[in-house]
């Protein structure tokens, strides 16, 4: 049935508009931002289509080009429309944490941090660096390395924070695979980026890991102090 014979309370353009969007589905939500179906197939079951085949809508967001491209009623429109998208909701979190304390929005950094390291295939390592008050003043992914490891050299964070001129920073990286408990490998380099920051008066206010679920401080875990 074409969507638009939909009785108008069930179309999810017109429930987004008078419910909000926190009230539709993965796939009505997909649907929204397709706009249209294909032949044979309205956009509500395009969307469904698209989750089944990808396996969620994260795994639809975060498909490479090519395998975005390949899909039945996605084309390059579609998956710059979509590059875009995520890019402003990356610029939301990053200007919400903009002007204010991080340690007064610490749900609001994880949010920002989990954005920009979860897609990433490879694992990466990045600093969040602050002002005297604790507001951001960049973030930066410093290291990029394989599945399972990137090389960080704490002579390169120094650096950084010196060009910066951050008074602090939070430390964060990635776990492709999922799990993000710290080893105790990235418990040693916490502890001598803490040390080697030290000398140059930088606190290392904590070190987040990102991995499925909830982003991980390492400081709430009582593997390092703040």
């Amino acid at each position: 049935m074409n969507i638009r014979e939909w009785p108008a309370q069930d179309r999810p353009r017109e429930k987004l508009l008078r419910q909000g969007a926190g009230s539709l589905s993965d796939a009505e939500l997909l649907a929204v931002f397709l706009g249209s179906g294909v032949r044979g197939r309205n956009v509500v079951e395009l969307a469904r289509g698209l989750l089944a085949r990808f396996g969620s809508l994260r795994q639809l967001l975060e498909a490479d080009r090519d395998a975005f491209l390949g899909e039945l009623g996605l084309g390059p429109v579609r998956y710059g429309q979509l590059q875009a998208l995520l890019e402003i909701g990356r610029r939301h979190l990053a200007t919400s944490i903009a002007r204010e304390s991080v340690m007064d929005s610490p749900a609001t950094v994880r949010s920002y941090l989990k954005v920009m390291l979860r897609h990433e295939a490879s694992e990466v390592f990045g600093c969040l660096f602050l002002d005297t008050k604790h507001r951001p003043l960049a973030f930066e992914i410093l290291f990029r390395g394989t599945i399972d490891k990137a090389c960080v050299y704490p002579r390169e964070v120094v650096r950084r924070a010196l060009l910066h001129n951050a008074a602090a920073l939070i430390l964060c990286h990635n776990h492709p695979s999922g799990h993000s408990e710290p080893s105790q490998e990235d418990v040693h380099l916490t502890l001598s980026l803490k040390r080697g920051l030290a000398l140059i008066d930088v606190r290392v206010l904590d070190h987040i890991i990102v991995g499925e679920g909830e982003p991980l401080s390492m400081v709430e875990q009582g593997w390092i102090v703040a």
